[in-house]
C-alpha cells in the first residue's frame, strides 16, 4: 500500500501537472469557482449509455422507416447455398490445398468453392439499411454537438481572442454549458468504444479501438490540467467535418450520386479549411508560439501540446488520402464505389474497391 501510495502521489505531483508555484488547493472547485474536477470523469460512463439508448431509439423508430422509404434493402438478394462440409470450413484459414480437398469433397470446381466461400462472407456482412441507420446516427449526433459546440462558446472570450485560454491560467472556471460540452463529448467516445463491437467491423477495427482510447485520454488529460479553454476549440474544429462525410454515405446509400458527390466536395473543402487551415494556423500555433509567452511552462504542458502536434501530423496523412481520392474521382468523373470500406452492395472487400476509396475508408476511421 505504501508503494502504491508513492506511486500515486509521484504521478499526481502539481510540478508535473500544473505552472511552478501552483497546487492543487489552487484550482479545488469550491463556492466561487467551479474548476474541473477531475471526479467527473465518471459522469461520462453512465451517459455512454445514455447514448447507446437514444440511438438505438434513433435507429428502429426514424432511420428504419426512413431507409425503408428510401428503398434501401435490408438483406442481400444472394445467398450462398446451404452446404454443410462448406459450412465446417468457412470459418477456417482456407490455403489453395484445403480449397483443392473441399472442391473435390463436394464434387465442385475450385472456382464455385471461393464463388461460395465469398458468397457466405457477404451473408455475414451488415446490409446496406443498416449501415444507413449507422451513419445516420453519426450524423445527427455530429450535426448535434457541432452547432451546441458554437453555441456554448459563442459568447466565450476565448473563441475570439485564443490568448484568453491562457490569461490568466490555471484559474478558470468551467461553466455549466463547457461542462456539459466536455462530458457529452467524451461519452461518446466511451459509446463508440463499446459499439465498436457490434457495429460495421471495419478492418482497422483495433486502430479505431486505440484511437478512440486515445481521444479519451487526450481529454482526460485536458480536463485534469484544467486546459479546458484550448480543448473545447480543439473539439469543435474537429466536428465539423465529419458532419459532412457521414451525410455523404447517407446520400450514397440512399443511391443519390450527384449529391454524395456535392456532399464530398463540400467535406473535402471543410476537412482543409478546419485540419489544415484553423487547427495548424490557431490551435498549434497558440499553443506552440503564444501560450509560452504567457504561461510558466511544465511538463504536463509539453506531453499535451506534443499529442496535438501529433494529431496534426495524422492530419497531414489523411489530407493526402482525400487529395488522391479527390483526383482520382474527378479524373474518372464520377465518385465511384463508396466513400468507406465495407459497403453493402459495391465491395466488402477492399481488393474488389477502387484504391482511392479504400484510402477515403481509412480517413473516417481516423478522423474523429
Amino acid at each position: 500500500m505504501e508503494i502504491l501510495a508513492n506511486v500515486s502521489s509521484s504521478f499526481w505531483s502539481p510540478d508535473i501537472w500544473l505552472p511552478p508555484n501552483i497546487t492543487w488547493d489552487n484550482i479545488t472547485p469550491n463556492s466561487d469557482n467551479k474548476y474541473a474536477n477531475w471526479k467527473h470523469l465518471i459522469y461520462p460512463l453512465p451517459m455512454a449509455l445514455c447514448h447507446l439508448v437514444i440511438r438505438f431509439a434513433l435507429e428502429r423508430l426514424i432511420f428504419q422507416p426512413i431507409g425503408r422509404t428510401l428503398g434501401i434493402r435490408t438483406t442481400r438478394t444472394k445467398k450462398a447455398p446451404a452446404n454443410a462440409i462448406l459450412e465446417k470450413a468457412y470459418n477456417k484459414r482456407i490455403k489453395h490445398k484445403t480449397l483443392t480437398a473441399l472442391a473435390k469433397q463436394v464434387d465442385w470446381t475450385e472456382r464455385q468453392v471461393e464463388r461460395w466461400l465469398r458468397l457466405r462472407r457477404s451473408q455475414d456482412k451488415p446490409s446496406t439499411l443498416t449501415k444507413f441507420c449507422e451513419n445516420s446516427w453519426r450524423c445527427v449526433y455530429y450535426t448535434s454537438i457541432f452547432f451546441y459546440g458554437i453555441y456554448v462558446l459563442w459568447d466565450k472570450p476565448w473563441l475570439w481572442d485564443i490568448r484568453e485560454c491562457y490569461n490568466n491560467y490555471p484559474y478558470h472556471s468551467v461553466t455549466d454549458d463547457v461542462w456539459w460540452y466536455y462530458m457529452i463529448s467524451m461519452s461518446f467516445y466511451w459509446c463508440l468504444s463499446v459499439s465498436q463491437f457490434f457495429d460495421v467491423k471495419r478492418k482497422d477495427f483495433w486502430q479505431m479501438f486505440i484511437h478512440h482510447k486515445a481521444t479519451i485520454m487526450l481529454m482526460c488529460f485536458s480536463w485534469v490540467g484544467n486546459l479546458t479553454r484550448i480543448g473545447s476549440l480543439v473539439l469543435v474544429i474537429h466536428d465539423c467535418a465529419d458532419i459532412f462525410l457521414e451525410a455523404a454515405k447517407i446520400a450514397k446509400y440512399s443511391n443519390y450520386q450527384k449529391l454524395c458527390e456535392f456532399i464530398m466536395v463540400t467535406f473535402t473543402l471543410i476537412w482543409l479549411v478546419t485540419r489544415m487551415g484553423f487547427y495548424p494556423f490557431w490551435i498549434i500555433y497558440s499553443t506552440s508560439i503564444t501560450a509560452p509567452q504567457i504561461v510558466p511552462m511544465f511538463p504536463a504542458y509539453y506531453i499535451f501540446n506534443s499529442l496535438l502536434i501529433l494529431l496534426f501530423v495524422l492530419h497531414i496523412i489523411w489530407t493526402w488520402m482525400i487529395v488522391k481520392v479527390a483526383y482520382k474521382s474527378f479524373t474518372a468523373g464520377v465518385m465511384e464505389g463508396d466513400i468507406r470500406s465495407n459497403t453493402s452492395e459495391i465491395s466488402d472487400d477492399p481488393a474488389m474497391e477502387p484504391s482511392a476509396n479504400n484510402s477515403l475508408n481509412n480517413v473516417k476511421q481516423h478522423s474523429g
